[in-house]
């Protein structure tokens, strides 16, 4: 090789050096909100989630490890399939990091496959399941806000201790739903209460009427809902048409302060429910609150899954940071994990091997038309869940990522 053609060669092999270096930290860190944004949980996360992650990233400083960060946002209509073309698309082609919220776990579980497979990071916020950090736990994704075993384990030991012996299910009839029926089922069993059937609809369904003929004839002490968004709330404005709370007691297994404004505080009144974040619990969730709400398109006020968005994002770019760069999925998680998580909005808390968030979860009553003091204020605090009792036992789950 003559001294000229050696000369380029080293040339060329330094400009791609700093090309794949300085050059790429210098870029744009994506992150992707993938939900809802049209249909039955366009209001619980939808563009809600994306001003939550907003904020997180301008809260951060707008940069990490040198690059900017943006937020994008998709749609998955409820679809595994459009869900996960989406994702594809944003890690092989977009820049996307991570993608967070994640509602219908469906999508979730599907995604959070093709995370692993590309090496990148998913944040569950809006999905439930709690196969996620179980048979299906990964090294690239962290379940924040809640989980069906939360819910399902927790409203179950509520209503038992209300006296309820008998119980009969409406259920979502995809994942999110098979499970929070589950979990409650398990609670409810090992009480001695009995279920005494399950009437199951798809997502989005606007008449109810079949079912709860069906939860009506059953003769159960209790109705559980085990759906959520606009399916919880359309299926117990139903039920109060059909005048099923006169003689069984309507248990929504997830119910947020969208399905109480929705539904009235005279139609929700008494309803017992559980989340581990409320807008109006200390002055750094209502500070939190009055900033989203002056922003969301609806003026809505955060719900426990903005929260989620929010926290899980901010605490992601503590990672990547930590990491020095968002290029390694596996590592960045391993990142969140090894630090104590700490935010406005959940306070101090852990992540475990398994991805579980950790973090205390609250029972909540929806508040008399006479006990509220204005719009929004729906809850009153009844006990507080602590985090060690809050989500299943880390022995229990079937992660391959745990080891005893």
């Amino acid at each position: 090789m003559t001294a000229v053609l050696r000369t380029f060669s080293l040339v060329a092999a330094a400009l791609c050096a700093l090309a794949a270096g300085p050059a790429a930290a210098q870029g744009t860190l994506k992150i992707g909100v993938l939900n809802d944004m049209s249909g039955v949980y366009s209001d619980d996360q939808g563009p809600g989630s994306v001003l939550a992650a907003q904020m997180a990233v301008e809260d951060f400083g707008g940069r990490v490890a040198g690059q900017k960060v943006e937020v994008i946002s998709g749609d998955h209509q409820n679809k595994p399939d459009i869900g996960a073309q989406i994702a594809r698309g944003w890690f092989d082609t977009e820049g996307v990091g991570a993608v967070v919220d994640l509602p219908n776990s469906a999508v979730a579980l599907a995604v959070g496959d093709i995370a692993r497979d590309r090496n990148k990071v998913m944040i569950g916020s809006g999905a439930g399941s709690s196969v996620i950090t179980g048979a299906r736990c990964s090294p690239n994704t962290v379940h924040w806000t809640y989980d069906t075993w939360a819910y399902g384990h927790g409203l179950a030991r509520a209503v038992i201790n209300q006296g309820v012996k008998s119980v009969f299910f409406i259920t979502a009839d995809y994942a999110f739903g098979h499970d929070l029926e589950a979990q409650f089922t398990d609670q409810a069993k090992k009480s001695g209460t009995k279920i005494l059937g399950s009437a199951r609809h798809p997502i989005g369904q606007s008449d109810f009427s079949s079912l709860l003929v069906q939860a009506q004839s059953s003769g159960a002490d209790a109705v559980a809902f085990a759906n959520a968004g606009g399916d919880t709330t359309n299926s117990l404005k139903q039920a109060g048409e059909f005048g099923l709370a006169k003689k069984q007691k309507l248990l929504a297994l997830i119910m947020g302060q969208n399905n109480v404004r929705a539904l009235g505080l005279a139609a929700s009144q008494g309803t017992m429910l559980i989340v581990p974040y409320y807008w109006d619990m200390n002055d750094a969730t209502r500070a939190f609150a009055k900033r989203f709400q002056a922003r969301h398109p609806k003026k809505l006020m955060p719900n426990d899954m903005h929260a989620g968005v929010y926290a899980g994002v901010l605490h992601y770019l503590k990672a990547v940071d930590k990491a020095g760069g968002a290029g390694d999925g596996r590592a960045v998680v391993a990142a969140m994990k090894a630090m104590p998580t700490d935010d406005p909005l959940f306070g101090k808390g852990t992540i475990r091997v398994d991805g579980r968030k950790i973090h205390p979860m609250y029972l909540f009553q929806v508040k008399t038309p006479a006990e509220s003091k204005g719009e929004w204020d729906y809850f009153k605090l009844v006990s507080t869940i602590p985090a060690d009792e809050a989500f299943r036992p880390l022995k229990d789950g079937g992660c391959p990522l745990v080891t005893n």
